[in-house]
């Protein structure tokens, strides 16, 4: 009798162990600096662009309907989302904004990469969490990409901002 209630006590305590949720592991700390929180344009920027997720490349597209390359996905979301004038190529645009550190980064801020031997050849818009919105041709689609991911990480050269 003393064996079959320790077998039952047994049992239930692995059922119970097993129908509980497992611990949520902890996320990382985020990189925090100094700059203020974000606008709540830049807010309206992040939105706008993870909006367009999947949607198709166009090497010069500008819009949505018709695909969109890098520059013209910044544009295109700067524009709509925040009222401000971006345009040209992802150099132009990396030439006009305030030059900003990598640990500084907060959502709606650009990070720009050298993707074809030449400087500033692709813009992405940053989203947190070391995360970024672009248009790459090679996927052929809007999608999020890791800054750490090691192709990223290898051709980052800089990031701006046209918030504050």
């Amino acid at each position: 009798m003393r064996v079959h209630l320790l077998i039952a006590c047994t049992v239930s305590l692995l059922l119970a162990a097993c129908a509980s949720k497992p611990p949520v592991p902890a996320r990382p700390a985020l990189d925090l600096s100094d700059r203020p929180a974000a606008s709540e344009k830049a807010h309206d920027v992040v939105i706008f662009a993870i909006g367009l997720i999947d949607t198709g490349y166009r090497f010069g597209g500008k819009n949505p309907e018709a695909g969109l390359d890098c520059s013209g996905m910044v544009s295109y979301i700067y524009g709509r989302a925040a009222g401000i004038k971006v345009s040209g190529s992802a150099a132009d645009i990396a030439r006009r904004g305030r030059p900003i550190e990598r640990g500084g980064l907060r959502p709606g801020d650009l990070v720009f990469f050298n993707t074809r031997n030449a400087p500033f050849s692709h813009v992405g818009i940053y989203i947190g969490d070391k995360r970024f919105v672009h248009a790459p041709s090679g996927s052929g689609r809007v999608r999020i990409d890791q800054l750490d991911a090691r192709y990223y990480a290898q051709r980052f050269e800089t990031a701006r901002t046209y918030f504050d």
